[in-house]
């Protein structure tokens, strides 16, 4: 995608502009080059996975996994696509997408929209992925009447073809979700989904707006059930102060302003757990230097998404080199010696 054709994109509706940049990079992906080399330095093992480097692109982006080749190609160390439901669902109504341009923030209230389980996993599947690491995340169905099982499906079915496979309890644009994030409920999910996903990884995806509480019980289920990594976190429900005219839409809310948010959510999790669950850093990374501080803050690995729509896509490549030369200035000889190091 040329520098041009990304500008025009902004004189798009967001939704409009989000499919055909998918579109781009789903025909470009089946025969581009790569834009990033490998980089030793970035090299990052977590779960028994091998990530040529720690940068990956969040789930939300390419939801339907149409265009994972061409992510790939961009420099991302991990691409993971959904959230995929067991039943394709057409999410809520439109308008449900908002550029926060003045404050390089995105809201969205999507809803789970995906064409189902079998038709994403079919095309992850056949994703050239280039030496990275394929994740899938699946969620529930709206009108489940028990999502757990939906989730248990997703489970099985995605560990079949992924990596790793996410489990997403924290989008805050289907009625209920959230509840999923403690007590009984989260013990019985995480049990039954460990016994569905076999030998694959298992990774848990949070959100930035718990309290103390909340957060220590998650980091207990997430030791007991022997999950791979919790990724901190999702979009925030929260309103810091805004400039933009869409600042008071409903939905989640990712980009820029969440990076302080995101940030001492990371350092939460980091105390609860100890370090006995590895951590994804998601929320406001825009660059190397963003990238870093997440993993000096306890982060084994990181992840974009709203900067991909103010930076273009370059961004994976530009992060990768500033992260590398940071690790060089500091003394560290792999990501995995930063982590945690502030």
């Amino acid at each position: 995608m040329t520098l041009s054709l990304h500008r025009g994109l902004f004189a798009l509706d967001p939704e409009t502009a989000h499919g055909i940049a998918l579109s781009g990079l789903a025909r470009w992906g089946a025969a581009g080059a790569p834009l990033a080399g490998e980089m030793p330095r970035l090299e990052t093992r977590v779960a028994g996975l091998r990530f040529p480097n720690p940068v990956g692109l969040a789930a939300g982006l390419d939801k339907d996994a149409r265009a994972a080749g061409g992510l790939f190609a961009l420099g991302f160390g991990a691409v993971e696509v959904g959230t995929l439901t067991p039943l394709a669902q057409p999410g809520n109504p439109r308008p449900r997408l908002f550029r926060l341009v003045e404050d390089r923030a995105v809201i969205n209230r999507m809803g789970f929209n995906n064409g189902g389980l079998a038709a994403g996993i079919a095309r992850a599947k056949a994703a050239k992925r280039r030496g990275g690491m394929l994740g899938i995340n699946v969620g529930a169905n709206k009108d489940a009447s028990d999502r757990v099982a939906d989730y248990v499906a997703g489970v099985t079915a995605a560990a079949a073809v992924a990596d790793y496979v996410t489990i997403n309890i924290s989008s805050p644009n289907t009625p209920g979700l959230r509840d999923l994030q403690e007590g009984p409920a989260l013990d019985d999910l995480l049990a039954r989904c460990a016994d569905a996903r076999g030998g694959t990884p298992l990774f848990l995806k949070v959100a930035p707006d718990l309290t103390p509480t909340q957060v220590d019980g998650i980091a207990r289920a997430a030791i007991a059930h022997r999950l791979d990594a919790l990724i901190v976190g999702n979009t925030t429900v929260s309103r810091p102060p805004l400039a933009s005219r869409d600042a008071g839409e409903a939905g989640g809310l990712s980009g820029a302003p969440l990076a302080s948010l995101a940030l001492a959510r990371l350092r939460d999790f980091r105390t609860a757990t100890g370090g006995q669950v590895a951590l994804v850093g998601v929320g406001g990374i825009a660059s190397g230097a963003d990238a870093y501080a997440r993993i000096r803050a306890g982060a084994s690995l990181v992840q974009v998404y709203s900067a991909m729509v103010y930076e273009g896509p370059g961004l994976a490549r530009r992060i990768v080199r500033d992260l590398a030369a940071l690790l060089a200035r500091d003394g560290f000889g792999s990501v995995a010696e930063a982590v945690g190091s502030e």
